[in-house]
């Protein structure tokens, strides 16, 4: 049901610098710190990257701001937001909200970035500019939802600029008009299509949203454009209805908001590929521990929630990128390999004749009453028999998430020797003496790494 009334950027302004006003509550604040390290740590372990590089070389400035975490030379703040923002979500290995399926962290990650080398701020303002920022897009995709995203659009490039422009707003110390500008202003930039999924574009757009809510944040401050963005978007109803015409709940936006946080039910992948799939590849790795040889299988039935062949349903994928996208490709390296990680999601891999020839062997078949985080494989074997793998509820989910452990070890395989140190950092925000901005955060990750 459609609801009549939208709150005010306004009133969503207030609602943002009251929360940011009192200290995040303990499960927020860990929610916020599990969030920044892992999308950190990606972004870290996407920095030397082929697309990474390239995009750096083409953004690259004479002068300015380090290009992104990991990354050798400058580029212009904006830039420098949007090579964050793209590193952070290349992988699709970064953090998901599973009822929105938007993944927040990259965004405003690229926001905190750029927007870092001049803020005047402690540790515990950028936690709360970054849990605010993560919390404000997740709000915005839950007004719109289901129906923005089934409309075909990337709801983490068309909400992440807002989320985006209140980090920044927020580490600028802007007033509460300032912010409800950033907010108008960021509202006129959303993008992204579901099309792009398995391109180079699809990071391109939390890149985008980075760089988009950075610039709103500082054009909200200098007073440009307020005006006319003011007369377009005088309420937030403009935006709900652009994005969800026919259904949106408006007063999702601010129900209970600093009270009950969206973002406590962020999730991280193990899988660096679209999460829906990740039920089959655990199905695929545990059929793998039973001991069944991926050269005696003969059919594979992959049942699971009729998402997977939608956004994941790539047959033959030819690049290690479009293999994100495709389930069956996930469960032949699960079943084969016995693991799902960065390699067996390259290129390398894809063309892999082992792989190719199993891939083909795997049917997918949704069912309307499957949950999302459950699946189950029927192995075919040659000599006639059927072994079944279930899996009720995968690796990552809200009720099977991973842990500080997990976290730090898979942070580890992305930014080897770095893992203990940043997390150490990130868990020190808080503290008088820790960290202020991201860059100071990896900054004492190094230093602790040199002293070893």
């Amino acid at each position: 049901m459609t609801s009549p009334s939208a709150p005010s950027y306004e009133e969503i302004a207030e609602a943002v610098l009251d929360t940011a006003s009192r200290p995040l509550p303990e499960d927020v604040a860990a929610a916020a710190r599990r969030t920044l390290f892992n999308v950190l740590a990606v972004a870290l372990g996407a920095s030397e990257s082929p697309q990474v590089i390239r995009l750096a070389a083409a953004l690259a400035a004479a002068s300015g701001i380090p290009a992104a975490p990991g990354v050798r030379g400058t580029a212009s703040p904006a830039d420098a937001a949007l090579l964050t923002g793209f590193a952070g979500h290349l992988d699709d290995f970064d953090d998901t909200h599973l009822v929105t399926v938007i993944h927040p962290g990259a965004s405003v990650l690229g926001a905190a970035w750029a927007a870092g080398w001049t803020a005047d701020a402690s540790g515990s303002d950028l936690l709360a500019a970054f849990a605010l920022g993560c919390e404000v897009q997740l709000r915005l995709g839950l007004a719109v939802s289901p129906e923005h995203y089934d409309r075909g659009w990337h709801i983490t490039g068309t909400c992440g600029v807002v989320g985006a422009a209140v980090t920044a707003a927020l580490l600028g110390a802007l007033d509460r008009d300032r912010i409800s500008d950033a907010l108008r202003l960021a509202s006129l930039q959303t993008l992204g299509h579901r099309e792009a999924f398995g391109t180079e574009v699809k990071p391109f757009h939390a890149g985008k949203a980075a760089a988009g809510g950075l610039l709103a944040a500082g054009e909200a401050a200098r007073g440009r454009f307020t005006a006319d963005a003011a007369a377009v978007l005088p309420d937030t109803g403009g935006l709900l209805r652009a994005l969800a015409p026919g259904d949106r709940s408006p007063g999702r936006l601010l129900d209970a908001f600093g009270t009950r946080w969206e973002l406590t039910d962020n999730t991280f992948k193990p899988y660096p590929c679209g999460i829906v799939a990740h039920p089959g590849i655990d199905a695929a790795v545990r059929a793998h521990e039973r001991g069944v040889a991926a050269a005696d299988v003969v059919r594979i039935r992959y049942r699971c929630h009729p998402l997977v062949p939608e956004l994941m349903g790539r047959l033959d994928p030819r690049t290690g990128l479009q293999a994100r996208f495709s389930a069956v490709h996930g469960v032949a390296a699960g079943l084969a390999r016995g693991t799902g990680g960065l390699a067996e999601f390259s290129d390398a891999a894809v063309a892999d004749p082992a792989l190719a020839g199993l891939r083909a062997r795997v049917e997918l078949c949704p069912e309307p009453h499957m949950p999302r985080d459950s699946a189950v494989l029927e192995i075919h074997t040659a000599g006639g028999g059927t072994v079944e793998s279930v899996v009720e509820h995968a690796r990552g989910s809200l009720l099977r998430p991973l842990t500080d452990e997990e976290l730090i070890a898979k942070a580890e395989a992305l930014a080897p020797g770095r893992a203990e140190p940043i997390w150490d950092a990130v868990t020190h925000l808080t503290r008088d003496d820790g960290p202020r901005t991201v860059q100071a955060l990896l900054e004492e990750s190094r230093r602790k790494v040199a002293a070893r």
